[in-house]
């Protein structure tokens, strides 16, 4: 049992559950939807025609042989009776488990407590990590997950997380919404908050409407991971293309020479360069060589002639 608790997750664990003192059951009224105050927190007031008819407060015939002061959740139905008599009940509209959530069974109520602290349980913050601020409680208020009221249950001794308690979410009564505790309008809570005094016997009928045959509580549903994130594929190497060899260049001084064609696959023998016409240096002509007997002075103190110095 210790370990199917600890695997149970629910929208109403609270880290303590204190005890409280009864109180003296009020008379149902025919305006019960308006607002109310406790002098702490006011419950705003509803639009009591937004509110299905089958889901409102009253006073209903109740066919059972079950003692005044039982509560009967019908799941099927997302209505909770609380016998005042013979075959005579009140009826309030509830909000259900999710699919997955739903439970069935008899349990006692234990404790109850005005404006709890909401403790999400870990299982909730691993689907809804944006809850993980609340880790460490959400403070009672008109915000609060659990509403202006909380009834806690256990079944065998055992608290398996599973409350009865109030929402400001009213427009989710007669849906399966919670996550297997039972919602109520916060008038309807408050109002069954001050009929129970603990110790009541609480019976969950099974989703076909029949009586429990012992306690049923769902697998709690495998907290989903997040996909790993796709690797990048390798980017395709580059493909390189062969190079071609190509002839030396020619020095082309002239005329533009024709563009030279591709080489083929084998590398041919260098072309030979281009024919040019290049002009040929003006060349000089070498002094004529004098005569082995004529002396050449050193330097000649007249201008020559021929190319010599005159004799004397």
């Amino acid at each position: 049992m210790a370990v199917l608790s600890a695997g149970l997750l629910s929208a109403c664990v609270e880290t303590t559950v204190p005890g409280a003192a009864p109180a003296a059951a009020p008379v149902v009224t025919e305006n019960v939807y308006v607002a109310k105050s406790d002098g702490q927190f006011t419950v705003p007031a509803l639009p009591v025609e937004k509110i299905p008819e089958p889901y409102r407060r009253q006073v209903v015939d109740y066919t059972t042989d079950q003692a005044p002061g039982t509560i009967i959740i019908d799941p099927a139905h997302k209505v909770l009776y609380y016998v005042t008599g013979k075959n005579k009940a009140i009826r309030y509209g509830i909000a259900v488990g999710k699919a997955g959530f739903q439970w069935s069974g008899e349990a006692i109520v234990a404790n109850k407590r005005p404006w709890p602290t909401w403790t999400p349980p870990k299982e909730m913050i691993a689907r809804k990590p944006e809850l993980s601020k609340w880790e460490k409680g959400q403070p009672g208020g008109p915000t609060n997950p659990l509403g202006a009221r909380a009834i806690y249950l256990t079944s065998g001794g055992v608290d398996y997380g599973y409350r009865i308690h109030g929402t400001p979410e009213w427009q989710s009564i007669g849906r399966n919404a919670s996550s297997g505790c039972i919602r109520m309008i916060n008038q309807d809570v408050m109002d069954l908050y001050e009929r129970v005094t603990g110790g009541e016997k609480v019976i969950v009928l099974t989703a076909s409407g029949e009586m429990p045959k012992g306690l049923s509580i769902p697998k709690p549903p495998a907290v989903k991971k997040a996909a790993a994130p796709a690797q990048p594929k390798a980017a395709a190497p580059a493909v390189v293309p062969a190079l071609s060899v190509l002839p030396p260049p020619s020095i082309v001084t002239g005329p533009a020479a024709a563009t030279p064609a591709v080489a083929p696959a084998t590398t041919p023998a260098p072309a030979a360069p281009a024919a040019t016409t290049v002009p040929a240096p003006a060349a000089t002509a070498p002094a004529a060589a004098p005569a082995e007997d004529t002396v050449m002075p050193a330097t000649c103190p007249v201008p020559l002639v021929d190319g010599k110095c005159p004799q004397g």
